[in-house]
């Protein structure tokens, strides 16, 4: 009855779920319940593959639709509620179990589709004594029993499933809007901040980031990695679609529209050839994850000239005049002017903090690094 916040495909990718602030979560079907007798011979390929629960789940939801109990064909056909929660702002499913993680108000829930009740419950004095909410929760691609979420005290915290307990988390100057796993290196991740800057950490040092990645003129609101791991995407309050590679901090490509309102999410497709955008103006759009790319089958002869033309950039990229065509974008003149303000703010609190340093007595001004001023502290 009120806005949906998160939506995520089961493993069998026969059925999702979504969660929303009205505190349910519901399951639902991809194919409608009348066809599933026509598709029963195209499916039984797939049964080998299939886990029982999920192969369970999908035929109770079936039956079910056959009794005339759900509102629609898709359902839904289960319905979860936690106590104590008054609203659910993320959902995230296990890469290979039955088994599906909630970020609420309260608390970050594990569940199984069979129960009605959530297996294991991280709140108060198992979340680190915090009763802030928690904005995002992501599985990790590689080990299966790792959690990372991110919550509004401004932290980011990981959490084993096996033992029902919160391992570390590490607090920033702003609070992290969205939280994503590296596929490709499972043990990096990359946050959006408030500040304007994503970050990426290694989980195995959460004391300060890896890298900082800098272009937006406003809040992180969303992050999605290619499919490669080599880079990731990110969609912004500013209004812009920004690519950045995996070790510069600079975007390569920046998207645009004048209607394309605040981006309030992202994700690549499969064959990290496109990315799709969701924003405010409730429009999607599809963009390609390289500009300059066709669309369609290329001949033989023109891949050997895409290859040529990009060896030429590779070899003469640091020359000025190649570095700035081919690193040159377009961008609205508002973004212009704000990134141009914010780059005179920042020489300024530059030279204050040189001059401190050296008119400094007691010697206690000292060049700190910028990795080392985004994180807080770190609570074990």
């Amino acid at each position: 009855s009120r806005m949906v916040n998160g939506l995520i495909f089961a493993n069998d990718g026969r059925m999702f779920y979504s969660c929303s602030d009205d505190g349910l979560i519901k399951s639902w079907a991809v194919y409608p319940s009348s066809a599933s007798t026509s598709n029963d011979d195209h499916d039984d390929d797939d049964d080998e593959n299939d886990t029982p629960t999920s192969s369970s789940a999908t035929t109770a939801a079936t039956n079910k639709y056959k009794t005339g109990d759900t509102a629609t064909p898709h359902g839904p056909f289960t319905t979860y509620r936690s106590p104590n929660v008054g609203s659910f702002k993320s959902i995230d499913y296990h890469r290979s179990e039955a088994q599906f993680a909630t970020a609420s108000d309260s608390s970050v829930d594990l569940w199984s589709p069979d129960r009605s009740s959530p297996l294991v419950k991280w709140t108060g004095n198992t979340l680190w004594n915090s009763d802030d909410t928690s904005t995002v929760v992501r599985y990790n691609p590689a080990e299966r029993s790792l959690l990372g979420q991110c919550s509004m005290d401004r932290g980011i915290g990981l959490f084993d499933t096996r033992s029902g307990s919160a391992l570390q988390k590490t607090v920033t100057k702003m609070r992290s809007s969205c939280f994503e796993w590296n596929p490709m290196e499972p043990m990096n991740f990359v946050v959006g901040n408030e500040d304007y800057n994503a970050y990426s950490f290694d989980m195995r040092k959460l004391d300060k980031p890896t890298m900082i990645y800098k272009g937006h003129v406003n809040t992180i609101l969303s992050v999605s990695w290619s499919p490669t791991g080599q880079e990731f995407v990110t969609g912004s309050y500013d209004r812009t679609v920004r690519i950045f590679p995996h070790r510069k901090g600079k975007a390569r490509e920046i998207y645009h529209t004048k209607r394309m309102q605040r981006v309030f999410t992202v994700n690549y497709t499969a064959d990290n050839k496109y990315i799709i955008s969701g924003s405010d103006d409730t429009n999607l759009r599809m963009w390609k994850a390289n500009a300059s790319e066709k669309i369609g089958q290329a001949s033989v002869r023109e891949e050997r000239s895409r290859e040529y033309r990009q060896a030429l950039i590779r070899k003469y990229q640091h020359l000025p005049e190649v570095q700035r065509i081919h690193t040159a974008r377009k961008v609205p003149t508002v973004i212009k002017k704000q990134t141009a303000t914010a780059q005179i703010q920042k020489e300024s609190q530059q030279r204050k903090q040189e001059n401190r340093a050296k008119y400094d007595k007691k010697g206690t001004e000292q060049f700190v690094s910028e990795r080392k001023k985004v994180v807080v502290k770190k609570v074990d």
